[in-house]
């Protein structure tokens, strides 16, 4: 996938935003710039022109990155979607660009890179590789890759496989692989140990809900808590989803994923932090114990919730985690959710919503 040595037979990469392609193109050959009129190519973003040489082979690549302005710095979604579009081949980044911006190609080339393929015969390894210059850590974009990867994996699998022990095992797992002390609390324990609306949300499923809460590093280093929503299935409970709005409700445990995504990147690069992640795992499920529309129901911080809509459960099973993560005041607490379709109707598919007291 990346390699450190820069070869002769390197393909270059040229990333253009519309303001400076004319210029550019003017110091091509006139073969290339003959190739590029005939296609008809624009540097629009996004848009890949693949200029051949003689031989009808590869000789470089050109991604348009659309208008500079408002845009900043390159970022990592330019790069993300090459390596699907170009052949296989050693390629290099052949634009000025800055450290940080080399970072986020490096870092989106492998995002791009990435297959799930669990359930499917695997498909032949495409001989792929991007020159990675000295001046970037390539062990830091290999560790954002697998915490990323990671997260994509539990995201990806469907519901039949990734239940509520599922998810538990694999924040047991993370937690146990860095040495991180682990609780686990399972089914009716939850009601013991103080976490009501949790077991409430939970209940109805035949995979008992539960909470995973893990601690690592030193307790004198800055306190840093990661809650992530664990609804590992969403049917809606009694407030029934319609089938199109329930086909993707595999990703509701989204949150929780990308925070053991993101522990794994801390753990790994060892940060100077005392992190904290806090996991409720459940399945939003229909049986006669569910619970209802219109029941009062109990939480960790001593409130009581009148359940409007049954299929609000991620805000009952993170009230109860932030209750527990805000008894040791961290001095950052982040949770992380799928929570709301109004998020996209709000900000459309690529921002997402950010609510914060800083």
């Amino acid at each position: 996938m990346f390699v450190r040595d820069h070869t002769a037979a390197s393909i270059p990469i040229h990333l253009l935003f519309e303001e400076d392609y004319d210029a550019w193109r003017a110091l091509q050959s006139v073969a290339a710039q003959n190739w590029l009129a005939q296609t008809l190519f624009r540097p629009e973003r996004h848009k890949l022109g693949l200029i051949p040489d003689t031989q009808g082979k590869l000789q470089s690549a050109v991604l348009g990155l659309g208008k500079h302005s408002g845009q900043g710095e390159v970022t990592l979604w330019h790069f993300a979607g090459l390596p699907d579009r170009l052949p296989d081949g050693s390629y290099h980044i052949a634009s000025s660009l800055s450290s940080a911006a080399i970072a986020q190609c490096v870092l989106g080339w492998g995002y791009g890179r990435y297959k799930f393929e669990r359930y499917k015969k695997p498909s032949p390894e495409k001989a792929q590789f991007l020159f990675v210059p000295p001046e970037i850590d390539l062990a830091e974009v290999q560790r954002l890759l697998a915490g990323c990867a990671m997260a994509r994996d539990l995201i990806n699998t469907p519901a039949s496989d990734m239940t509520p022990d599922a998810l538990a095992d694999a924040a047991i797992t993370l937690a146990a692989r860095f040495g991180a002390t682990v609780k686990h609390i399972v089914g009716d324990s939850l009601l013991k140990e103080g976490f009501p609306a949790v077991h409430a949300v939970g209940r109805a499923s035949s995979v008992p809900p539960q909470l995973v809460d893990f601690h690592w590093g030193d307790a004198y280093h800055p306190k840093v808590t990661l809650v992530g929503k664990g609804v590992c299935f969403d049917t809606g409970g009694l407030d029934l989803k319609p089938g199109a709005s329930m086909l993707l409700m595999k990703k509701d445990m989204g949150g929780a994923a990308c925070v053991l995504g993101l522990a794994h990147a801390i753990m790994d690069a060892q940060l100077p932090i005392r992190l904290r992640v806090i996991i409720p795992a459940v399945e939003n499920s229909v049986a006669g114990n569910a619970f209802r529309p219109g029941d009062i129901l109990a939480t960790r911080a001593g409130l009581s919730v009148e359940v409007g809509n049954t299929d609000a459960e991620g805000r009952l099973v993170l009230a109860d985690g932030l209750a527990l993560a805000d008894v040791e005041q961290p001095d950052l607490l982040i949770d992380l959710a799928t929570l709301t379709g109004a998020a996209r109707v709000a900000l459309g598919p690529e921002l997402p919503a950010l609510f914060t007291n800083n």
